[in-house]
């Protein structure tokens, strides 16, 4: 038992962060102690107090209570306290200082000084924070870092697009993929890997109101990226506190409308200062050389303040060409600054596209095109691959070669610096789609409904008569009373009992118009078959919608149909699913595009089938026909749909709401396959190949897929995340299915990112994340990883630590030191200096003489040899042995010392080797292709002299130590 006095200092082992203990009262065999530092008072137990001395060695630098330094020469011990004495720093004057005048704010942090005052913390602590700093090392300068973490699949081109911009100073792109091939996913990775790089802070997304609760869900869900909406009731109230209300958050979602409406709004917008603007619909900015419209100007203000600009649209053409012409000139005005001019350079993009497409046939080069390709890129650059492409070599240096010359090609030449379109020719992956038609008998119900409703409908308008004619239930429900139950005799769900009978172990996806006919049917199904059914629609809270999803995603015990209002039809992707039911049709086709869309993804396992239920000789048969005969709609993509529905949406709204004959049908849908067919040739012949095959990425796209999933596959990240979960104090169940559930124990002292009292549901599965949207994706970029990095790395939590390795070929008593230093230089965030430096662990394992073993003894190997031992007497054995240590950290510290400059030599050898190819790249294609912005290259070079000067102002840190003792036990 320790022997206790008056005036002595003692530390808290358990509550460190009170400070100084001072022993203040004595009786029996209880102490009290009083910590001035934080005011509390604590009663201890002499027995089993879990307190340790504190106790300082000469050479040691103290504090006392009243200021002043101390620098100790020697220790004395009177009446049972200890008496300090040595040279005050600040005069020279040799004084005395009691142990019970030491400052009472001295706190431990500091390896050494934690391990000689006994806080030697529990034995898996070490390891794991030598892992920390291990994996962060490697995070840092990590290539694939920013696209590992978003939720979804790893679709090559996308990937590759985020990988090529995000990488960019200020990156400015026009991202026009067609519908289905995941845009938003690519702004979202581009977003991701800007804020995590540091090369972004404050972000502003502009979409038409219809789409922020998408926006705002697939930041959320796909990256854990939490946008703020500003909409009007936002912005009043904070404009009411006072100042911008935009810079009140960094990540602002807002609609186009709103800025269009509310003028002020939009300058304050302006004013805000933001470092990346994202314009999802950038179709809709019209634009001529005569006017633009209001939308235009206020996305051209934003985005001339506003260093990086990404537009999203998958119709970049579809507002005529001068539309498109004025998006490139939002990306670079000073590039983009004449129509006519832009025309023309257009004809020149034909030419390098035959050639793209010559290199990509398996033929040998023809002479014609070699020389074509000899000057529009140089002889000397593509001498040896057009010389093996024109003789036929060997068939993989005939692909490296093409690669090579097909590379160079499209990164010189057309608007691929700024604009990237994939479609559907270019991309595999799709599956097919399978149209089910279902006709049906009208109920007399309905037809007594549709009568009375048609003798009331002289104020309505020729669309809202022909909207009520899709929707008989409706107008049941309207003359009955909503409670009415139309789906006792509607025979579409009795089609849809048949469907979940026939495939009773497939799932459903089901889409409806309105959120009260999907609850409908979810009563219809539970109370006629006691079929399980999950409902989603626009009345329920996100995280009801999530629980909805789950319910249905999960394989045991769920639901084998989700019921969906239109709602259903955007953000959320079901491809685990193949069955559709389109219960009514939409007007829109764009909007059924986006109904199928939710399976015809890519990712897709298996075909879809579409079944299509309607009532036969009715409006929702015309419509049904017109989809199929006149767009063929169901079964392929249908691009040109909206346009088609433009052109003939009088004649189509008229025949539905019955101002004209049946009869006029088949002249409908002759018109609209006409009309179809012709702008489908269009859109053929306007396709920039060139511009596609730059946009897909090729072989370094499927390369980084690879990366990514052989990433996914490491067992390193679930084997440290389960460690730090015990060492920190997190709850763990396992919930199946590949998933974990962590809540907060009674262990964990401190907040933990990402979790409360409800706790949270995690996965290191992808395709468990994909399926089931409720569980959280851990990857190396996920924010409860990255937390937990920087916790146990700046915390002191495993930075002093003892241990005993059992070895009877060493003698009893032997001992070593294990020494952590960290290398690591501060550096403004955007440079990334971390690509090229990051924080660079040194481990040393010295034995008695001073002798550095850890080349011959690796950290895991040694390890697995060690044994924990108690805390008291690890303090003990310190303490005998703290003389000898001591001489050994300065050894320690001039050999790690001696390891800086081979480090930072290789760090700057890397920078400089990958910025000068960098520079050197985008200056000869600044010759050829303006689209490269000066303002790039002028970034690089001076991204490049401010990373030397930071590298050389590298530190080196003593992280953590460890005393190792030899026994025999």
């Amino acid at each position: 038992m320790n022997k206790f006095a008056l005036g002595q200092r003692w530390i808290s082992d358990s509550e460190s962060d009170l400070g100084l203990g001072t022993v203040v009262a004595l009786e029996g065999r209880m102490l009290t102690l009083l910590f001035p530092a934080s005011g509390e008072t604590r009663l201890y137990s002499m027995q089993e107090a879990p307190l340790t001395r504190v106790l300082f060695n000469p050479g040691d630098t103290i504090k006392s209570a009243d200021g002043f330094e101390l620098t100790v020469s020697s220790v004395q011990e009177k009446n049972d306290c200890l008496v300090y004495l040595g040279q005050r720093t600040d005069n020279g004057e040799l004084v005395e200082l009691r142990e019970m005048f030491l400052d009472h704010f001295i706190s431990f942090s500091q390896p050494q000084d934690r391990l000689f005052a006994g806080q030697i913390d529990r034995f898996e602590t070490f390891p794991l924070r030598y892992q920390s700093w291990s994996h962060l090392h490697q995070l840092q300068q990590s290539p694939l870092r920013g696209l590992t973490g978003g939720r979804m699949s790893l679709i090559p081109h996308q990937l590759y697009i985020a990988n090529e911009v995000s990488s960019r100073h200020a990156p400015r792109v026009l991202l026009a993929d067609e519908v289905g091939l995941g845009k938003t996913i690519e702004a979202g990775l581009i977003i991701h890997q800007q804020l995590l790089a540091s090369l972004a802070k404050r972000v502003l997304i502009v979409v038409p109101e219809s789409l922020q609760h998408q926006w705002l869900v697939e930041m959320l869900r796909r990256f854990n990226l939490k946008f703020s909406i500003f909409d009007d009731e936002r912005y009043t109230e904070s404009l009411a506190d006072g100042g911008n209300p935009f810079e009140t958050e960094q990540l602002v979602l807002t609609s186009l409308e709103f800025l269009c409406k509310k003028r002020n709004a939009h300058q304050h917008a302006v004013d805000a200062d933001w470092d990346l603007l994202v314009v999802d619909e950038a179709h809709h900015l019209h634009w001529s050389e005569e006017k633009a419209s209001t939308e235009y100007q206020r996305i051209e203000e934003l985005a001339q303040d506003t260093p990086g600009l990404i537009l999203l649209t998958a119709t970049p053409d579809q507002l005529g060409h001068q539309s498109h012409f004025a998006r490139l000139r939002l990306l670079d005005p000073n590039r983009f600054y004449d129509y006519q001019a832009f025309l023309a350079e257009e004809q020149s993009y034909k030419q390098i596209a035959s050639l793209a497409a010559a290199l990509q046939q398996e033929q040998p080069l023809t002479a014609d095109s070699a020389k074509a390709l000899t000057a529009i890129l140089g002889e000397t650059d593509i001498h040896n691959e057009l010389a093996m492409l024109q003789q036929n070599s060997d068939a993989q240096d005939v692909g490296t070669a093409r690669e090579t010359v097909l590379r160079k090609l499209l990164d010189r030449h057309g608007t691929g610096r700024v604009l990237f379109r994939n479609s559907r020719h270019t991309i595999q992956g799709f599956p097919k789609r399978q149209p089910n038609p279902i006709a049906l008998q009208l109920p007399d119900q309905y037809k007594n409904a549709l009568k009375v409703q048609r003798s009331f409908s002289g104020q309505q308008t020729v669309q809202q008569r022909a909207k009520a004619s899709l929707f008989p239930e409706r107008v049941f429900q309207e003359f009955e009373g909503s409670k009415s139950s139309w789906w006792q005799f509607d025979p579409r769900v009795d089609t849809l009992i048949q469907l979940l009978k026939q495939f009773k172990r497939e799932k459903f996806l089901l889409i409806c118009a309105h959120a009260d006919t999907a609850v409908a049917l979810e009563e219809a199904l539970r109370v006629r078959e006691g079929i399980r059914a999950a409902v989603f629609h626009e009345g329920m809270s996100i995280l009801e919608r999530d629980q909805a999803a789950a319910y249905f995603a999960q394989e045991d015990n769920s639901a084998q149909i989700l019921l969906c209002s239109e709602i259903g039809s955007e953000g959320r992707n079901f491809q685990f699913a193949h069955h559709l039911i389109l219960f009514d049709l939409p007007l829109n086709p764009d909007l059924l595009e986006q109904r199928i869309g939710r399976l015809d993804r890519i990712g897709q396992t298996q075909d879809i089938q579409i079944h299509l239920p309607y009532f036969a000789g009715e409006p929702q048969d015309w419509l049904y026909q017109w989809y199929q005969q006149g767009l063929n709609a169901f079964a392929h993509t249908c691009q040109t749909g909206r346009a088609v529905y433009d052109e003939v949406s009088e004649a189509l709204l008229n025949l539905l709401a019955g101002q004209t004959e049946p009869a006029e049908l088949t002249q409908l849908v002759s018109q609209s396959a006409a009309l179809n067919q012709t702008l489908k040739e269009k859109l053929e012949q306007g396709r920039d190949k060139l511009l596609e095959l730059n946009s897909s990425g090729g072989q370094q796209a499927q390369q980084l897929a690879e990366q990514i999933s052989a990433q996914d596959g490491d067992v390193r990240l679930p084997m440290f995340m389960l460690k730090a979960w015990d060492v920190l104090g997190v709850n763990q169940d396992d919930r199946g299915e590949n998933s974990i559930v962590l809540s907060i124990s009674e262990q964990l002292h401190s907040h933990y990112p990402m979790l409360d009292d409800d706790g949270i549901s995690v996965t290191f599965d992808r395709a468990t994340a994909l399926a089931q949207e409720d569980l959280q994706l851990l990857s190396w970029d996920h924010p409860m990883v990255l937390g937990t990095l920087d916790i146990l790395t700046n915390a002191e939590l495993g930075n002093s630590s003892v241990a005993l390795l059992p070895n009877k070929a060493l003698p009893a008593g032997t001992y070593f030191v294990e020494l952590l230093y960290i290398l690591e230089a501060s550096a403004p965030p955007e440079l990334q200096l971390g690509r090229y430096l990051p924080v660079t662990p040194i481990r040393l394992l010295l034995e008695k003489t001073g002798k550095n073993l850890s080349a011959n003894v690796a950290f895991e190997q040694f390890n697995k040899q060690l044994k924990p031992i108690g805390r008291q007497t690890a303090s003990k054995l310190v303490k005998a042995l703290q003389t000898l240590v001591h001489p050994l950290l300065q050894q320690g510290l001039q050999q790690a010392q001696a390891q800086v400059p081979a480090l930072v030599q290789q760090a700057e050898q890397k920078m400089n080797s990958e910025l000068d190819a960098q520079i050197e790249r985008l200056t000869a294609l600044r010759q050829l292709n303006p689209l490269v912005r000066e303002e790039e290259i002028v970034h690089l070079q001076h991204r490049q002299q401010q990373l030397a000067l930071y590298m050389q102002k590298a530190r080196l840190k003593l992280d953590a130590l460890r005393v190792v003792i030899v026994s025999h036990d």
